[in-house]
C-alpha cells in the first residue's frame, strides 16, 4: 500500500507541479476546443490519454520498449505542437477536430508515457511488482488531469460567457501560444 500511495503522489505531481509545463500545455491544447457542456467527452479524452500513457509506461518500465530519453524529451513537445497546430487548422471544423483529438490523446499518450519510464525503473526495486505502483501513478495522473481540466474549463466558461470572447478566437489564441511554447521546447530539446 505504501508503494501505491507513493506513486499516487508521484502521478499527481507529474501534472500538477511547476515542472509539468509540457504536460499541462498538452492538456490545454486538447481541452481548449471543449466547454462544460462537453464534460463527458472531455473525461473520455483525458482517459484516452491516460490509457496511452499507461501502455508505454508499463512497457518501458518492464524494459520491453526502450526509446532514447533524448528522443522522448524531443517528441513530447512535438506532440504538443502538433495538437495545437491541429486546433488552428481545424478551428472552423469543430466536429472533426473533436473526433481527431481522441486519437491524438491516445497516440500521443503513448509517447508521453515513455517520458516517465526511466524514473519509474529507478524507483522500482528489481523484485517488486509494477502493478500497484503503476496503478497508483495512473490514478494520481488522472486525478491531476481532472483538476487541470476543471481549471481550463472554468477559464473557458468565464471567457466565453462572461467576457463574450468568440470561441474560434479563443481556440486560435490559446493554440497559437501553446504551439509557440511547444516549438521552443522542441528546439531546446533537439537531439544531438
Amino acid at each position: 500500500m505504501q508503494d501505491f500511495l507513493l506513486f499516487l503522489q508521484v502521478g499527481w505531481e507529474h501534472i500538477i507541479s511547476m515542472d509539468a509545463l509540457d504536460h499541462q500545455l498538452f492538456v490545454l491544447a486538447l481541452v481548449a476546443v471543449y466547454s462544460f457542456q462537453d464534460l463527458k467527452k472531455v473525461f473520455i479524452l483525458i482517459t484516452a490519454f491516460t490509457i496511452g500513457h499507461s501502455i508505454t509506461l508499463a512497457l518501458s518500465t518492464l524494459d520491453i520498449l526502450r526509446v532514447s530519453s533524448q528522443w522522448v524529451e524531443f517528441l513530447i513537445p512535438l506532440t504538443i505542437a502538433l495538437t495545437a497546430l491541429d486546433n488552428i487548422l481545424l478551428k472552423n471544423k469543430q466536429n472533426q477536430l473533436v473526433k481527431i483529438n481522441y486519437y491524438l490523446a491516445l497516440i500521443f499518450g503513448l509517447i508521453h508515457g515513455m517520458g516517465f519510464a526511466n524514473t519509474a525503473r529507478m524507483m522500482l526495486a528489481k523484485e517488486q511488482s509494477i502493478f500497484l505502483p503503476l496503478l497508483g501513478f495512473n490514478i494520481g495522473l488522472e486525478l491531476g488531469q481532472i483538476v487541470v481540466v476543471a481549471v481550463i474549463l472554468l477559464l473557458i466558461f468565464i471567457l466565453l460567457n462572461l467576457f463574450k470572447v468568440n470561441r474560434k478566437d479563443w481556440i486560435l489564441f490559446v493554440s497559437s501560444g501553446v504551439f509557440a511554447l511547444a516549438m521552443q521546447m522542441c528546439l531546446e530539446r533537439l537531439p544531438a
